[in-house]
């Protein structure tokens, strides 16, 4: 088993009616690749790790009130994960890759104004995706030129 502890970063913790499925279903149709598992008593997944890249999603059940899966909520969503890829990955493939797995592809892959080219899929309980690679590095005033938007590091 690899290092359970992170530095200082963000990671992502994904609730789902059904762990164990998600857990395998995300290293088959995104290719995120497993960490560790830490199982109950009864066999049930109580917590999960994934990596992709340098990045970390935890997978685990509903645990209390506040922690649903979307299919338990209606479909809601009250956050997406954006999956960055390296530089020169297919994003492409990638989505024909998690189409082929089941994933529901909401957006299909496009050229976005800030030079990513970006997917969004959403996973069989309801968890909405973005895949993004870069396509063509700009500068934000190339970005604002052709969105019409201001970039700027503050909002004052």
């Amino acid at each position: 088993m690899t290092d359970a502890y992170r530095t200082k970063g963000l990671s992502s913790a994904v609730s789902y009616q059904e762990p164990k499925a998600a857990y395998r279903w995300l290293e088959a149709a995104f290719g995120f690749e497993p960490l560790f598992v830490i199982l109950d008593g009864d066999g049930k997944l109580a917590h999960s790790e994934m990596k992709y890249g340098s990045s970390i999603v935890m997978v685990g059940g509903e645990w209390s009130d506040d922690h649903k899966s979307p299919r338990a909520t209606g479909g809601k969503n009250t956050q997406s994960i954006h999956v960055q890829l390296a530089q020169g990955e297919d994003v492409d493939a990638h989505c024909a890759h998690a189409r082929t797995a089941g994933a529901t592809i909401l957006q299909a892959p496009e050229n976005q104004f800030y030079g990513d080219r970006t997917y969004r899929a959403k996973d069989p309980e309801g968890h909405i995706w973005t895949f993004g690679v870069t396509v063509e590095k700009l500068t934000p005033e190339q970005w604002d030129k052709a969105s019409g938007l201001t970039t700027r590091t503050r909002l004052d």
